[in-house]
């Protein structure tokens, strides 16, 4: 199988075995504030992933790319999108056009189409400073995306088994890139040990990409020939749990929440919890592939109206005052981070 027919093959996979799975934003609720001394026209919903400034704490994740023509429509689609809603957008991998020129052209639409827009490139983490310089440089991109797949690299059955020395090429990466670095997870959650790790090498935010969105061993194993690896199905950490692994290291540290994020309210309850951005990619395909450009325009203006409604009824203008109204964290999130020996009253007793 080609990389161009696998790339497809997720996405056709990623729609066909998507359901609305336990999130853990349940686990979240809000302090009710019966004075919230705010109204809707001050809330201001723009925010920073480093010293990239954002319209709005949504974006388009990383999906696809260098598929051929399927994943190009989607490239030139999700990019008008990105251009009209004021949104930063991520490409899929660029593995494919690093490797095969030809296929440049599925990433190059999205700076052609969105000249002005926030764009993060994408690698994996097996990429070289070289191929990262040559990524940032195809789509003139603002920020850089390194994914960290392991877990589905070890499903997948082509996919690679050495995993050694991904730290000290990433700080490689780091220092020789022009733009900041993102690293992101696919699905399986980072935990703070791992967000030390990233932080301290001059990673300049991280997504940690939690259980509870696209299942990407899910995906592989549907692709596997052989006995499926079924254990990894359910890997990983709860996307709410992460978030608070992650801010849990450094206050000032940027945090993406992505993974399983479907409503305004799970955006807001992600914010809560120490994310200074969104990234949302499953749902978004969903609703382009099934109903169109314009459906999704909707989508992301009710997405945006809905969040200045409920920070209005939290009284919090900004995202920054966002991130420090209490919440109560309970279920399995609270079990998971008491265990971790992460104290939730830091967040139930916040004023």
């Amino acid at each position: 199988m080609t990389r161009s027919e696998r790339k497809w093959d997720h996405i056709r996979l990623a729609v066909s075995t998507a359901k609305e799975r336990q999130n853990s934003f349940e686990d979240i609720a809000f302090v009710h504030r019966s004075l919230p001394d705010t109204s809707l026209d001050q809330i201001d919903i723009s925010t920073k992933i480093g010293e990239l400034l954002l319209s709005s704490p949504i974006f388009i994740n990383a999906m696809t790319g260098g598929g051929g023509n399927h994943t190009f429509k989607i490239n030139q689609h999700l990019a008008l999108v990105a251009k009209e809603m004021n949104l930063a957008m991520a490409v899929g991998s660029q593995m494919a056009a690093i490797k095969d020129k030809r296929e440049e052209e599925s990433f190059r639409i999205v700076r052609k189409l969105n000249p002005k827009g926030i764009i993060f490139g994408n690698i994996g983490w097996e990429a070289t400073a070289d191929q990262a310089k040559q990524a940032v440089d195809i789509i003139e991109a603002n920020a850089l995306q390194i994914h960290v797949n392991a877990i589905q690299e070890l499903t997948m059955p082509e996919g690679d088994r050495d995993f050694s020395g991904a730290l000290s090429r990433i700080e490689s990466i780091v220092h020789q890139v022009k733009v900041p670095v993102i690293v992101k997870e696919v699905g399986f959650g980072m935990s703070r040990e791992t967000v030390k790790a990233l932080a301290s090498i001059g990673v300049a935010a991280v997504d940690v990409g939690g259980f509870g969105g696209t299942n990407f061993a899910k995906i592989e194993n549907e692709r596997r020939n052989q006995k499926p690896l079924e254990f990894f199905n359910d890997w990983g950490i709860p996307t709410s749990a992460s978030i608070a692994e992650a801010k849990s290291c450094y206050e000032q540290f940027s945090i993406i929440g992505s993974g399983g994020i479907r409503t305004s309210l799970d955006a807001v309850k992600a914010i809560a919890l120490g994310a200074s951005a969104i990234g949302v990619a499953g749902r978004f395909l969903k609703i382009l592939l099934e109903q169109g450009i314009e459906p999704l325009m909707t989508e992301v203006s009710q997405i945006h109206q809905e969040l200045a409604i409920i920070m209005t009824a939290l009284g919090a203008k900004t995202i920054a005052e966002l991130q420090s109204v209490p919440i109560v964290i309970s279920g399995n999130t609270h079990h998971w981070l008491t265990e971790r020996g992460i104290d939730t009253k830091q967040y139930s007793q916040r004023c």
